[in-house]
């Protein structure tokens, strides 16, 4: 039998040029979850939750910069007794840089030590794979740096217990190779594929944007995804519209004023979004505060028109990016993408009257017909045909709007005049039925924007609606299926709970406009729609809506990017 001969091992091409070098603590990501790291790292998505919350709390005190780091030589000549936290070290013959929590050790010979969240687990080597390795690689820093490092430790802050670990060959090799794996994936420019059914998956703070159990049930629907995507949005959008307004920040708390009074007061922590409608003046520390804190700005005109939104540095996901205007650009991706739009659109058009007629007599032949339009779209060649579909679909769906408002049965004459609805009209409506529709598609596309912005798409890069300047046509493209769900049905429901009366409206030159008082409970419950929550029908779980359209654009992006063979739009039973 011949002696099997052993592997070799590579060195590690030395960083060039502008290849950026990778954080170890991506190497216990890597080790942890192949897709995680590739998410957090190339991606650059991140999304906060109690677990990585606590973790920075625990840090507060090892991410203190103290003591000193001597050179090697240095230590070894004289002796030094070393207790340095919180040092930065990089390597480029490595590829790796890295903060180490803690480095103890006299002379040249040093042991760093790492802070961990939680107890120690009960496993045969005392310490997880991915932590071992993330130790590992700052010893492998070290030795770079001239230090005998042969050791290490892992100190759990809940259990103050310390764990040895040696780096021994076994966990040098494993070391390597995950930081080979890791830039061979980076470089490789594909994702990797979802963990299948893992139990590591639902305490994982980006679940709701890797969507394991959704982009697996969407290839292969054997198995109902878990409930990962439910989470509430406990932040809320702050709305000022009083005209000369001031906000500022007083501490963690957000203050709107109006000459030196102050009119509501709102948590930072709480909001996720500020809305800004007409003359309002924000102080340059708040808005500052909100860009940091990634909270967007989003600045209308007093009448509601959406101008633009205020953020941070925006998305890293670069990836995404390059795919939807590879996509844009391919007349097929657009025909399909728009077709499976309208398509939904209409569907939920047609749910819309068969639910909320009020009428004895069903409107069958307006239903037979959105069923027969809908079937045209899904064979549409072109989107100029697109266009002549949906322009039918809604010709017939507003023509049969006004049988789903209790104002047309209504004794007070005032109010059957006010709501008395005929068709479409905008820019500018005429009537106060055509006033709140497009204000609330006013809403909706605002929100959609900040959305798609929030995921890392362009949301002035579309499908259907091409490009034209300043308009959103992405946020447009995603808000077809949702018009009848979220904008209609808010109309709808304000004139059928009376909520909005004919004396909320002012009209001037033609135009029909929400007075403030009005606009204010308008916007109340278009929240409130958003805050909703439905089953959704694919994956079988609740959300509310808000959470809905972020999962729609994140899907939208695992289609891009080739990980689905379709976008799967979002149609109401």
């Amino acid at each position: 039998m011949e002696p099997r001969q052993g592997e070799l091992e590579l060195p590690f091409p030395e960083l060039s040029g502008d290849q950026p070098p990778i954080p170890v603590r991506m190497l216990n990501e890597h080790v942890y979850c192949p897709r995680l790291a590739y998410l957090m790292w190339v991606q650059g998505e991140w999304m906060e939750s109690a677990d990585t919350i606590e973790g920075r709390h625990r840090h507060k005190r090892v991410d203190k910069l103290a003591g000193d780091l001597p050179d090697a030589e240095q230590a070894e000549a004289e002796r030094i007794e070393i207790h340095a936290r919180s040092i930065t070290l990089s390597s480029n013959k490595l590829g790796l840089i890295a903060r180490l929590d803690l480095i103890e050790g006299e002379g040249n010979i040093v042991t760093p030590v790492d802070y961990k969240r939680g107890k120690r687990p009960h496993t045969a080597r005392g310490v997880y794979d991915p932590e071992r390795v993330q130790l590992c690689a700052q010893g492998l820093l070290l030795r770079e740096h001239g230090y005998v490092c042969e050791e290490g430790a892992i100190y759990y802050v809940e259990s103050r217990e310390r764990v040895r670990v040696t780096f021994d060959e076994e966990l040098l090799a494993l070391t390597r190779k995950a930081i080979a794996e890791l830039r061979a994936m980076a470089a490789g420019g594909r994702i990797p594929p979802p963990l299948e059914d893992s139990p590591k998956c639902p305490r994982c703070s980006l679940v709701t944007i890797c969507l394991p159990d959704e982009v697996r049930f969407l290839k292969s629907p054997e198995l109902a995804p878990r409930p990962l995507a439910v989470s509430r949005h406990e932040a809320l959008p702050l709305y000022i519209q009083q005209h000369n307004a001031k906000l500022s920040k007083k501490g963690e708390v957000l203050e709107v004023s109006k000459d030196h009074n102050v009119l509501a007061t709102a948590r930072i922590g709480e909001t996720s979004q500020v809305v800004l409608m007409g003359n309002v003046y924000i102080t340059t520390p708040c808005l500052a505060e909100l860009m940091q804190r990634d909270i967007p700005v989003t600045w209308h005109s007093y009448g509601g028109w959406f101008y633009g939104h205020t953020v941070g540095n925006g998305h890293k996901n670069v990836e995404l990016r390059t795919a939807q205007y590879r996509a844009s650009f391919d007349e097929r991706v657009c025909l399909r993408l728009a077709r499976g739009f309208v398509v939904a659109k209409i569907a939920n058009q047609r749910t819309m009257l068969r639910r909320n007629w009020k009428p004895q007599d069903k409107p069958e032949r307006a239903l037979a017909d959105l069923k027969r339009i809908q079937q045209q779209a899904e064979r549409a060649d072109s989107l100029e045909t697109l266009l002549g579909i949906e322009g039918n679909a809604a010709a017939i769906y507003f023509a049969h709007f006004r049988g789903l408002l209790r104002a047309a049965a209504a004794e007070d004459e005032a109010i059957v005049q006010a709501f008395d609805f005929t068709q479409r009209n905008r820019r500018p409506p005429t009537d106060p039925v055509n006033a709140m529709l497009s204000f609330a598609y006013t809403l909706l596309v605002r929100t959609l924007h900040v959305s798609l912005q929030a995921v890392g798409f362009d949301p002035y890069r579309g499908f259907y609606h091409q490009p034209r300047y300043g308009r959103p046509a992405l946020a447009l493209d995603l808000m077809e299926p949702f018009r009848p769900l979220l904008a209609d049905s808010v109309v709808i429901q304000v004139i059928n709970n009376g909520e909005i009366h004919p004396s909320d409206f002012v009209s001037a030159a033609g135009s029909v406009n929400l007075a403030p008082d009005g606009r204010k409970r308008f916007i109340a419950a278009f929240e409130r729609r958003l805050s909703h929550e439905v089953t959704h029908p694919l994956f079988g779980y609740r959300l509310d809506y808000r959470r809905l359209l972020e999962l729609q654009a994140r899907l939208l992006g695992r289609f891009l990017l080739g990980e689905l063979e379709d976008y799967p739009n979002f149609t109401t039973r």
